[in-house]
């Protein structure tokens, strides 16, 4: 399997994820967790494992205190707000709303990309955005038109992907001279910091024991799939790939939503979606085009 390939495999589970997470998300909150409880419960528990990785088996120390600056920047968008802002505003609107307010990140990642990182705006990437982008806005626009999502908690999702884009722009030059697992042990340890004072009482509050199993399955993918597995193959990918194209695969999220749906028999897959969804592959594909070589 080509490096290539294993990089769209890793971006198209991650996709999968958090596609998947929506609904799952929502399970949990609020009848048995709060969000910024789930939220802790789900930092804390990559804190020991990404920091058990990285003290027994990576060993590597950070350089520099500028690359110190950079990571405690990244902790604050990838998680301290990324996640206060993402569950509590699942918590307070839709899947749907959610994930279409999402597709907001891509171009972040674009813009930042141009200005930070000094990456040129090929016209072929920009189509692909576009192209991408109306595509998940047709396939979900039905579903969303009928659903009624609180102001607050579309706004709240709408910062959310703002920071995401913003992260995924700043730590790509030190996924380029760290490991991946330096990295992230690095980045949740400091986004626990931030994290804590805002869900620690809510972790308290549940009466854990009256949780149904398929509650604790719920609680389980988050931790495990959506935040360790998630990270490391997005953190992972970006080694190899661009911003941008890590960023564009967002617009997968609310594809595999609406077909969880369908398999779970909540929703009708129809051409039309069938259209949708190949025009946010083709806008996958222009965005992870390769340039051309100068002759």
């Amino acid at each position: 399997m080509s490096q290539k390939v294993r990089v769209h495999a890793a971006l198209f589970l991650v996709a999968l994820i958090y596609g998947a997470n929506y609904s799952i998300a929502k399970e949990v909150m609020p009848a048995y967790v709060q969000p910024f409880g789930l939220i802790v419960i789900r930092v804390v528990s990559a804190v020991l494992v990404f920091g058990a990785i990285s003290a027994f088996v990576v060993k590597e120390k950070i350089q520099s205190r500028q690359d110190w600056g950079r990571l405690a920047l990244c902790g604050l968008l990838g998680i301290t707000l990324n996640q206060l802002s993402f569950f509590a505003g699942l918590n307070l609107t839709s899947p749907i709303n959610a994930s279409l307010i999402q597709t907001v990140s891509p171009v972040v990642v674009v813009l930042l990309s141009a200005y930070l990182l000094r990456e040129r705006l090929q016209a072929y990437r920009m189509v692909g955005i576009l192209l991408a982008g109306l595509g998940a806005m047709l396939l979900i626009s039905g579903k969303a038109g009928n659903t009624q999502g609180h102001v607050l908690g579309d706004l709240l999702i709408l910062f959310n992907a703002v920071c995401f884009g913003a992260f995924l722009v700043l730590v790509k030059p030190l996924m380029q001279r760290y490991n991946p697992i330096t990295v992230v042990s690095r980045i949740f340890l400091i986004g626990a910091v931030g994290v804590l004072p805002f869900g620690w009482q809510q972790v308290l509050e549940p009466a854990y024991a009256t949780f149904p199993a398929s509650i604790w399955a719920a609680i389980a993918f988050v931790v495990i799939c959506m935040t360790i597995l998630a990270y490391l193959l997005n953190v992972w990918a970006m080694k190899y790939a661009s911003p941008a194209l890590v960023g564009v695969y967002i617009y997968l999220q609310p594809v595999f939503a609406i077909f969880i749906a369908v398999g779970l028999g909540k929703d009708v897959f129809t051409w039309q979606k069938a259209l949708y969804a190949a025009m946010i592959f083709g806008g996958v594909y222009l965005v992870s085009k390769p340039k051309k070589a100068v002759a």
